[in-house]
């Protein structure tokens, strides 16, 4: 058997296998703490779109300003967030914060 032809056989089971396997990506959705009803429905539809594809989906809560006095706005936009997926996600990484920065992760069911 010629080693030559062992090899580019084996690299080519390798491509095949790779090509079959899906990686899952993390996409990001910004949103700020004076977003209005229909923009957040908008981001959430965008979110129910990654989830279709099996992606995991990193929301980001931005405070500018005297924002940052009102935490509590942030979470609570979070939770609603969280309801309205509810059915089709679950939550990856809980709601935290860092610096100006509000973050949670939502995973596909």
């Amino acid at each position: 058997m010629d080693y030559g032809k062992y090899l580019y056989e084996q690299k080519k089971a390798e491509k095949k296998q790779k090509k079959g396997q899906k990686q899952t990506e993390v996409k990001g959705i910004r949103i700020s703490l004076r977003i209005g009803d229909h923009d957040l429905q908008t981001k959430i539809k965008k979110a129910k779109g990654f989830f279709d594809s099996g992606n995991l989906v990193k929301f980001t809560l931005i405070f500018k300003g005297r924002e940052h006095a009102h935490t509590d706005l942030g979470y609570q936009k979070f939770e609603q967030i969280i309801d309205e997926l509810k059915e089709i996600a679950t939550i990856d990484t809980a709601p935290k914060k860092q610096g100006s920065h509000l973050m949670m992760i939502l995973a596909p069911k």
